[in-house]
């Protein structure tokens, strides 16, 4: 694995869909979409006429609200879902199906329960009829790389609910996508297990310098891994702001105690409360003191 140089972005208020500046090529840009969906009570309008642009390499967390349309929006970005109105496009190309560049991992691990981690890992090709021969050594190393060396023939079962996500990430990252979504995938761990994952995701996309999205409802999580955080309105999601963060890396969890990564938390969660940005003042040394 490729390790990428240690990055710092500004931290705090920058208008919402604001141009890179680093000039890296696009690799995802959502144009304009909105979705609309029937239940067995009457139609939900989930997302409407949002538009993001998500620069090659770059580790980006998508926040709102609850039900504002966090997972519509990444399941129309894997092509699993279509939207009703609008586009998503990947390396040029819009998506109207699920890509083989791009990689998703799910809330839970779905692991299949009668197969052992070393054949759960190994679906995805069977899926998509590919030889796994060829990514037996980059497997093996994402297996040691993630702690599950030794695992190989456990069964799910056997398996804590942050060993199975790890072997999920594996999965995902065996075939080698170009972009991973990552639906709220540590959401069902303990605080303590998810702050290991978190190191984890962080290390991998240091090594890899993959595109990833992120939905999450932790507002410090999002902080602690992203390069930018895009907060949505209440349903239905729109931007309300996107968040560029500005901490070193690799980030450590004593970070998130420090005063300028809580004062970006209450920013972050009043716009999630009102729907838009307002600044924060922040606390003068004198304050804090």
């Amino acid at each position: 694995m490729v390790e990428t140089q240690p990055q710092r972005r500004t931290i705090g208020a920058n208008g919402a869909g604001a141009p890179e500046a680093d000039g890296r090529p696009i690799t995802m840009s959502v144009r304009h979409v909105s979705k609309h969906y029937k239940t067995g009570t009457g139609s939900v309008h989930a997302l409407e006429d949002l538009s993001l642009e998500i620069p090659q390499g770059e580790f980006i967390c998508i926040l709102g609200p609850s039900g504002c349309g966090k997972s519509t929006l990444l399941w129309g970005m894997s092509g699993l879902h279509d939207m009703t109105a609008g586009e998503v496009i990947v390396n040029g190309t819009p998506v109207t199906e699920p890509r083989p560049e791009i990689g998703m991992i799910f809330q839970d691990a779905n692991l299949l329960p009668w197969r052992n981690l070393w054949q759960n890992i190994q679906f995805p090709f069977e899926i998509k009829k590919l030889d796994p021969r060829p990514f037996e050594g980059r497997i093996r190393g994402l297996i040691d790389e993630v702690g599950l060396a030794g695992f190989e023939k456990k069964m799910p079962r056997e398996l804590s609910g942050g060993m199975q996500q790890r072997a999920s990430i594996v999965r995902c990252l065996s075939y080698d996508p170009d972009v991973i979504l990552m639906d709220e995938p540590f959401g069902a761990l303990d605080a303590f297990t998810r702050d290991e994952m978190n190191l984890l995701i962080q290390k991998i996309w240091m090594e890899t310098g993959k595109t990833i999205i992120f939905v999450t409802h932790n507002v410090s999580e999002a902080i602690f891994l992203a390069d930018r955080v895009v907060v949505l309105t209440p349903r239905p999601g729109r931007l309300a702001h996107i968040f560029p963060i500005d901490l070193p890396r690799p980030r450590t969890v004593d970070m998130t105690f420090e005063p300028e990564f809580i004062h970006v938390v209450k920013e972050i969660k009043n716009t999630i409360e009102t729907g838009r940005y307002t600044p924060l003042p922040k606390l003068t040394g004198a304050a804090r003191s």
